[in-house]
């Protein structure tokens, strides 16, 4: 079977992101950490639509060390970025 890759479809975008947001038990009502991923230096956003919320840890001293993880989350081994880390539009 092939088709359209599905990172286009936005349905799906959202459906995938509902459901990890979900696995990972987060309350996007809750309260968020100030050591956000997204403001980590090690921080890999994904391309695409995915990458606004999406990314990759690349610290070696983090359990969370090459797992995709939503960009609110935190972990011990923060290390602050001077910006919000976002995808590259190049």
């Amino acid at each position: 079977m092939s088709g359209e890759p599905l990172y286009r479809d936005k349905g799906h975008l959202q459906r995938t992101h509902d459901r990890w947001v979900h696995r990972i038990g987060k309350d996007l009502e809750g309260e968020w950490t100030p050591e956000q991923c997204g403001l980590c230096r090690y921080w890999i956003p994904l391309s695409g639509p995915a990458g606004a919320d999406w990314g990759v840890c690349s610290n070696p001293a983090s359990a969370d060390d090459g797992l995709a993880r939503f960009e609110h989350d935190g972990c011990a081994e923060f290390d602050e970025a001077s910006e919000w880390v976002i995808a590259d539009e190049s």
